[in-house]
């Protein structure tokens, strides 16, 4: 059984920098600064055991972090992006039916009272805003 040997990383002098920026930075999200710590140890040629002690993570995340900074750079420990549902609506449709959700209900001959989520999702409908929408994307 042969052991696998860690990727060698060595930062520019700028990279450095902006890595230990994200690091100490108050700003970054937590998952992004734990993986810059993982960067930063991996570059003072730590074994991908020695920063997972250091860390508290796994030994395999620690290995991919590595990877991945020494395969893309500055890139590697970002986030890619996630699959997830597309939008069901445009950015022009959104804007448009918040448009009409802050008209005032005259305008559409619906009184004060009534003029709730539904009668804005009804109104965008009968527009051809979509052709389908449903209260609860309107609340939103």
């Amino acid at each position: 059984m042969s052991i696998a040997v860690a990727c060698p990383i060595s930062p520019t002098a700028s990279q450095g920098h902006r890595l230990k920026k994200m690091a100490y930075g108050h700003k970054t999200p937590s998952p992004a600064r734990m993986r810059v710590h993982v960067v930063l140890h991996a570059a003072r040629d730590r074994s991908n055991a020695g920063v997972a002690r250091e860390t508290g993570l796994h030994l395999d995340t620690v290995g991919t972090w590595r990877r991945r900074f020494a395969e893309q750079g500055m890139p590697g420990p970002a986030d890619r992006k996630r699959s997830g549902r597309p939008p069901s609506f445009t950015a022009l449709q959104t804007a448009q039916v918040k448009a009409l959700a802050c008209q005032l209900p005259a305008e559409t001959g619906t009184p004060l009272s009534r003029w709730s989520c539904p009668e804005p999702a009804r109104e965008a409908m009968e527009r051809g805003i979509a052709p389908a929408v449903s209260a609860s994307p309107v609340r939103r």
